[in-house]
Parts: C-alpha cells; structure tokens; sequence
C-alpha cells in the first residue's frame, strides 16, 4: 500500500496519542477514477496537483496508496444529535491521513470522507455515495469564495464500487481539508469520561494551534473559549446573512477552529422562510434557519460546561466565568449579524443607520416582506445592489430574472433616504454591496442536477460547470443567466439527505 511518495506532513495529533484516536489505514477501493482535484487549494498547501491528478495521486486521494509520512487515524469524539447525548462517536467513515503546513503557515488536516470501516463505524460500511461527495465539495468551495470558514475539498474520486443506501449507489471519496477536526464533541468525550487529564492535553493542543495568544493570558483556558465563542458568533452570523441552513448542528458537528464542517442535509434557501427545513431526519425543525443562532449557543453551552474544571480551581469562580463566556454569545452574534446586513443595504460605513432609524427594524422589516411575498432570498440583495446604480449595473442586473412585488415600494424609500446620508458615490456604494451580495449561490435544484448527471451517466460536467460558475459568484453574466435563476415549481428540492 505505500506509495514510496512523501508529503510533508506534521501530525501533531497523531502525537497526543491513543486515547484520542485508533490508527487506522483506509481501505482500499476496487477501481479508483479522478472526478476532480482543487488546483489552487493544492498548491496553498505545498502539494503538486498534477501528482494529485496522476494514477499514483488519485490513488492517495482514494485511500489506496499511503505516501510517508501520513499517520492515518480515526478520531474519537461524543456529542449531542438533534439533542439527545451519544457517549462515543468517531470517524466512522473518514481517515485523517495527517497535517501540511499551508503557506500561509497555518496547518492544516488532510482527512479522507468514505474511506472506509472504522472501530466507530457503529455497523455501518464506513463508504460514502457518490452524490454527498459531490454535494460537499461544491457547497464547500462555494462557501469558501462567499468568504464564509469552512473545510475544503482537496479532490474526489469514484471508488469503481457500490454502496448500499436506499438503493444501490455509486461511491466515491472526498479527500477534505480543515484547519482540524477537532469537534466540541471531541471535548464532550473526555469530560463525560472525567478524564481530566487527556482534557488538559487537549486544551493545550487546541490553543497551541488555534489561539496561541490565548498561551500569553492570565486564564489561557477562558481566553481560549473566549475565542471559540467569538468565532462561532461570526460564522452563523455569515451562515445567517446568506441563507445557509446547515441541517445538522450537532455538538460533533462544531469545530473548535471556527469552520463549517460536515456538509450532510445542507442547502441554500431560495424563497426566504425563516422556518426553513430541509434535512430529511430534522422532523421538529430543531435545526430550521432562525433556530441556528439558538442552537450554537446551546452547544457552546456544552463546550462550557466541559471546560469547567479548568477556569477556575474555585467551582463558584468557574461558574461564574463559564457563564459570563456564554452569555457574551448574543450580544456578540447579533453585533456580527447586523453589521453583516447592513453591509448588504449598502449602509453599513459611518453608522448611518442609527441615524432615524433603528437598523434591526430595517433589517426586520425587508425581511418580513421577504417572508410575505416569498421573494428569494439571495436575488432581492444582489437586485438592491442593482437598485443602486442601475446603469453601471454589473452584466446589466438581475432585474430580467427578478423584480420586487410593488407592496415593497414604502421600504424601498426609507432605505433610499438612508443611502443619501452615505458619503459613498453610488458606483463604489454599488461595488462594495456586489462585494457581499452574490448572483451565484450553490442553489439545490442546480446541485441535484449535477448529482444526477453523474449518477445515472457517469457525466461529470455540470458538477465540473456548477464548480466554475460558483468560483465568481459576485460576477453576474447574463450568459449564465440559469446558474442564479430560482427553481421552477417542478425543479424545488424540498428535503435534503445527510447521505450516511
């Protein structure tokens, strides 16, 4: 199985040892074949993408050949799902093969998706179909350029087998890279075992590598969840001003480094409903779009709890600080949230919103009428952004695809006399608002006809399309008109599956 190839790997996980992890190598697939590979995020990563792209690369990308230097391992990590408390859980289809120093000097894992049976595979065959593979690495790029932190996709290949789901399935492996998989699960694990002292390793590790700053402080373990919470206020908050829903915000699906991770029942609203579900498993709309807020706070009250024992040898002082982390999270979300809308109205530089009028009521109130007349979310922003300065409107606008139902006309008039305020000239208030409000969303019935494509004609170039035109989701080519255009009633997905 070893390729004779070295990467330039550093795993300074697989150095924390045993408790946290069981080596594991993947299993070898019958026949692998390259989908794709991610040409710059391999070179950010001092990989050469044409050895991604050969026979012996693919092969790596499938878990078939071990270059040296990887350590594969399966994680172990616990976690709330949909609520309720699983003791241990784990990688049960994915292999973290090691860590590469980017060059931006930040590490990163370099993990395979559907790799194969694990000891935390809980019964299952430890693949993936081909079609979640697809649907990760196009929402995960997607999200990446929408500037939103997120795991990446490094490359996909087919497997030359089958997987057995509600039917017979062709598979796939998706080779994904994070800043680490280290889930507030992976901290659930330990606590929940009173293991102390693997949790101080833990601790140590996640601020070494995530908030070293936090090394320098007076309490570095209330420094550190300091950080956590602020960077899982700014991401919903992202998630929020795009209409991403995330479908499964389980407590191993929340990483201490911030990013989206785990792209299972995920999707883009196309009409805006803040009661919005599409997971297939999300019967009580736990994870529905306005709860999401809600949600990451609950788990990052888990997370607290779990750090308890290290704020403060006191356990009324730990508490205390426990509880004045966590509830720093609304104030810190909503302030991340508004100033993520108001840059999308163009309003957002000097304050001048708060001059008339409160900017959570404008926000509201687009929003209400949004939710009323069923506008879609993501084209009534890139239309206002038109609005602006429609002659220089980029590729002459929206408005073809998308007009506002006239019972928006009121609002429309307050926000215009809010924009007078702005010293901006309209062209760079329009540029700046193009900036942030995309034409070019990963829009579900778009994905399921990739997925489709590939599946039932092994015809992988609308997956390979949908991937290019989302690369420039701020441009808007008329050319590409149908990559932004809504579904038409027969083409709306209603349910997305999380594709264990």
């Amino acid at each position: 199985m070893n390729s004779g190839t070295t990467l330039p790997f550093d795993n300074s996980y697989a150095r924390l040892g045993e408790p946290f992890y069981t080596r594991q190598k993947p299993v070898p697939v019958a026949k692998p074949g390259l989908i794709r590979v991610n040409h710059p995020l391999a070179i950010h990563l001092g990989l050469d993408p044409l050895w991604l792209e050969s026979e012996q690369g693919v092969g790596f990308i499938a878990g078939n050949y071990i270059a040296e230097g990887s350590e594969p391992l399966a994680a172990v990590y616990a976690g709330h799902q949909f609520g309720g408390w699983n003791p241990q859980l784990g990688d049960g289809r994915a292999i973290l093969l090691g860590e590469v120093i980017g060059r931006d000097g930040q590490r990163y894992d370099i993990q395979l998706k559907g790799s194969g049976r694990t000891p935390y595979s809980r019964g299952g065959d430890g693949r993936a179909p081909l079609g979640p593979v697809l649907r990760e690495y196009i929402v995960s790029e997607a999200m990446s350029v929408l500037g939103v932190p997120t795991s990446r996709a490094l490359g996909a290949v087919t497997t030359g087998e089958w997987v057995m789901r509600e039917g017979r399935l062709p598979g796939a492996v998706l080779a994904r890279v994070a800043q680490s998989h280290i889930r507030i699960g992976t901290f659930q694990f330990f606590a929940s075992r009173q293991d102390h002292l693997s949790l101080k390793t833990l601790i140590d590790h996640v601020i070494q590598r995530h908030y070293p700053q936090a090394a320098q402080s007076e309490n570095p373990v209330r420094q550190m969840l300091d950080g956590v919470i602020a960077r899982q206020a700014s991401l919903v908050a992202r998630w929020q001003s795009l209409g991403f829903i995330h479908g499964v915000m389980n407590t191993d699906n929340m990483l201490l480094s911030g990013e989206t991770i785990d792209y299972g029942p995920c999707a883009f609203m196309d009409e805006y409903d803040p009661g919005k579900v599409f997971s297939s498993i999300d019967h009580g709309g736990r994870y529905a779009f306005a709860n999401q807020p809600h949600i990451a706070h609950w788990n990052l009250s888990v997370l607290t709890q779990a750090l308890l024992p290290f704020l403060d040898d006191d356990q009324d002082k730990a508490l205390a600080s426990g509880q004045a982390a966590i509830d720093a999270f609304p104030g810190l979300y909503q302030a991340a949230y508004t100033d993520n809308m108001l840059n999308k109205l163009g309003l957002k530089k000097s304050g001048i919103a708060a001059k008339g009028t409160d900017d959570a009521e404008l926000v509201n109130d687009l929003l209400k009428l949004m939710h009323d007349n069923q506008t879609d979310f993501t084209l009534t922003f890139r239309h206002l952004a038109d609005l602006v300065n429609p002659q220089s409107a980029s590729g002459g606008g929206v408005s073809a695809l998308f007009e506002l139902p006239e019972t928006f006309a009121p609002w429309l008039l307050r926000w215009r006399k809010m924009l007078g305020l702005d010293p901006r000239d309209a062209f760079e208030r329009q540029q700046a608002m193009y900036a942030v409000n995309p034409a070019y969303i990963p829009r579900n019935h778009l994905v399921e006809e990739a997925i489709s494509a590939a599946e039932k004609q092994q015809d992988f170039e609308p997956f390979n399309r949908l991937v290019d035109i989302l690369a420039e989701p701020f441009e808007f080519n008329p050319a590409d008109a149908r990559y932004a255009t809504p579904p038409r009633p027969e083409q709306v997905v209603r349910q997305t599956f999380c594709g264990t």
